[in-house]
C-alpha cells in the first residue's frame, strides 16, 4: 500500500485497506501514546476519557 494518495483510485484502495480497521460510530478509539510538544511528557488518549472532546490535527507546521 502506497504512502501517497494521488488519485481517486488510490483513495478508494486506501479506504478499502484501512477503513475496516477504523472504529465504528459509538466505539471507543484505540488507545495510543504520543509525546507533548516539548517531546518529553507522554500523553495517552485514555487520559482524556470522560473529559472534553479531543481533536487530533495532523500536518506540517514548518
Amino acid at each position: 500500500m502506497s504512502d501517497t494518495i494521488s488519485s481517486l483510485r488510490d483513495s478508494i484502495m486506501w479506504h478499502r485497506w484501512y477503513g475496516r480497521q477504523a472504529p465504528k460510530r459509538g466505539e471507543l478509539a484505540s488507545d495510543f501514546e504520543l509525546r507533548d510538544v516539548s517531546g518529553v511528557n507522554p500523553v495517552r488518549l485514555s487520559d482524556f476519557r470522560g473529559k472534553k472532546p479531543v481533536a487530533l490535527i495532523f500536518g506540517s507546521f514548518t
